[in-house]
């Protein structure tokens, strides 16, 4: 159980370190995907000069921002979800399956990521269309984002452990708890 404890604790403070770190690349690639959005449209519109790049840097951008905050999005059950048939069992039936689902979850992830990797090494073959990057850089958001779903797996599959073994209370997320539910 300590162990658990132990193991919960350092990665909730890395998850929590990365989350914070990932919001804040997040705001800076939305504010440059908007400013280069706007660019293209200034260029577009009043100079009737349709830049060649703004449009794969902006979905460049994007997919990097969404890289930056799945794995906080995941650790917070944010992504959509049918959980209609988890509320109705009863709680240690619940937990199992929830235990259940972050492991396929998680393997899941794992296979992702070395995807992802590979298909980042694959990148290097080709080149941005219109820009003079290799591919590589865009497709690395892909293990980035796999990898840090899969750390918060690790950690919320750990929780729901020390759940299962009648522990709710030490190991529940403050912000996934049912008071915090039910004020909202």
């Amino acid at each position: 159980m300590i162990v658990i404890k132990i193991l919960v604790t350092v990665l909730a403070r890395i998850n929590e370190w990365i989350s914070c770190i990932g919001r804040q690349i997040a705001w800076v690639l939305v504010s440059a995907m908007f400013g280069i959005i706007l660019l293209q449209v200034f260029c577009r519109y009043v100079l009737n000069n349709a830049l060649p790049w703004p449009e794969e840097a902006a979905r460049a951008l994007m997919i990097w921002m969404m890289a930056m905050v799945a794995g906080e999005a995941y650790r917070r059950g944010s992504f959509v979800a049918i959980d209609m048939f988890v509320h109705a069992l009863p709680e240690k039936a619940s937990s199992l399956l929830k235990l259940f689902l972050f492991v396929v979850s998680g393997i899941v992830l794992l296979k992702l990521s070395f995807l992802g990797v590979d298909f980042f090494e694959r990148g290097f073959r080709v080149r941005a269309a219109s820009m003079p990057i290799a591919r590589a850089w865009i497709y690395l958001a892909m293990p980035i984002c796999f990898a840090t779903m899969l750390l918060a797996n690790i950690e919320l599959c750990l929780r729901e452990l020390g759940c299962l073994m009648g522990y709710k209370k030490d190991f529940e997320l403050h912000f996934l708890s049912s008071e915090n539910v039910s004020a909202e």
